[in-house]
């Protein structure tokens, strides 16, 4: 099993780590900063640097199924480390900090929209929320409260709940679509205080000023009461 340090502290750019299984392309390590694909968030990409200094790009990092196993994904061609080799692991960290920035973001988007989120996808760059409406909102309106609640600052904190008090607490959960796991004893939620609470296993920027200045790209129109809302940096 590996041990995801990004999920205690998303700012983290490296680590070392042992090696321990191959599959196929894929390595299995013991402990990983590098986030795997989920919960709308891409996996991240970067290289694994083997004892020799030998540089291995990985393209991609996902959970296999349905072993579980966190694997990163080298780029074909490229050597693979033995089982059992300590290696270091280090992201792509500009790609990364623009996906934790965009993540954090979709998080004001819920705050300034007052309605069920039926599905969403962060991409470098953009992302995008699909609202349970029956109208959709304003564009500049949506664009001016959403800024201001970037511009506010709010801090980011991580806490974890049991179980048990998520089954007790479903105002916690946004997503009609995706329900956060549970089953492991705890779960992770992401507070951004004063403006959103919810589940989240994602990585995100340590206040809400560090996302700077987006534009509302599209409000679309995916079905009765479908609006999907597509946000892109503004610089």
């Amino acid at each position: 099993m590996t041990i995801e340090l990004f999920r205690e502290d998303g700012y983290l750019q490296s680590c070392e780590a042992r090696v321990l299984s191959l599959h196929g392309n894929g390595v299995c390590v013991d402990q990983s900063v590098f986030y795997p694909t989920g919960g709308g968030q891409p996996g991240d990409s970067g290289q694994l640097t083997r004892a020799d200094g030998a540089v291995a790009m990985i393209v991609d990092a996902y959970k296999e199924k349905p072993s579980g196993a966190h694997l990163h994904i080298v780029a074909e061609g490229e050597a693979l480390p033995q089982v059992g080799e300590a290696v270091r692991l280090t992201i792509d960290w500009q790609r990364r900090h623009r996906l934790m920035r965009m993540h954090s973001c979709m998080h004001m988007l819920c705050a300034a929209i007052s309605a069920p989120v039926t599905g969403g996808a962060i991409r470098d760059g953009s992302g995008r929320l699909d609202f349970n409406l029956p109208e959709p909102p304003d564009k500049a309106q949506l664009e001016a409260t959403l800024n201001g609640l970037i511009e506010q600052n709010h801090p980011m904190r991580l806490r974890w709940i049991g179980d048990e008090e998520m089954q007790q607490r479903p105002e916690l959960v946004r997503t009609m679509s995706v329900q956060p796991p549970t089953g492991g004893g705890r779960v992770r939620l992401v507070e951004f205080q004063g403006a959103d609470l919810q589940p989240c296993g994602g990585t995100h920027v340590a206040a809400s000023g560090e996302i700077g200045a987006v534009r509302v790209r599209s409000i679309q129109n995916k079905g009765k009461q479908n609006r999907r809302i597509t946000i892109e940096f503004a610089e």
